[in-house]
């Protein structure tokens, strides 16, 4: 008989969970909305990037301009449209980097970075500053749990295509 007292509360939960009127409020049930997409760029300090460019391009076959170079690949989600990657060696004394004291910063690409930027500061994430727009995206930069500088790109790859001369397919 004691089991017995959790049979017939149980039962009309699961009769209503499965009936739509009780909701399940887990994550899992949620839509989440889509985040990172991909890396937008790689970026690192050094103590002469032209000669890292020029190493990198002689020995590795990267088409360098004068700010890295740019992978270029297909979306998942439709082939006909392209992505870009970028990979930008900074001199050492950047100051791009900071807050964060990191020889390095990953960009990442978004799908929503007003929608995003607002979750992040729901959820106390440091957001550095303000979203700035320019043709090619939208840009903001945050620190994760380490106090690495994160930089976030919803990108406008049509315009970004326009501007890009160091490709490397």
């Amino acid at each position: 008989m004691k089991n017995m007292q959790w049979s017939i509360p149980l039962a009309i939960f699961c009769i209503g969970w499965m009936s739509g009127r009780i909701e399940n409020n887990s994550s899992e049930s949620k839509p989440k909305m889509k985040r990172v997409t991909s890396i937008g760029g790689v970026f690192f300090k050094c103590r002469n990037p032209a000669a890292i460019r020029e190493w990198y391009s002689k020995h590795l076959g990267l088409n360098t301009d004068k700010y890295g170079t740019n992978f270029e690949w297909r979306q998942a989600d439709d082939s006909s449209r392209k992505g870009f990657t970028q990979w930008g060696p900074f001199n050492q004394t950047t100051k791009y980097f900071e807050p964060s004291q990191k020889e390095f910063m990953i960009n990442y690409r978004v799908e929503n970075l007003v929608l995003l930027v607002e979750q992040l500061e729901k959820e106390g994430i440091t957001i550095l500053d303000e979203i700035q727009s320019f043709e090619y995206g939208k840009f903001v930069h945050i620190l994760d749990i380490e106090d690495n500088k994160v930089e976030l790109w919803e990108p406008n790859d049509k315009e970004y295509e326009k501007s890009v001369e160091g490709r490397t397919k």
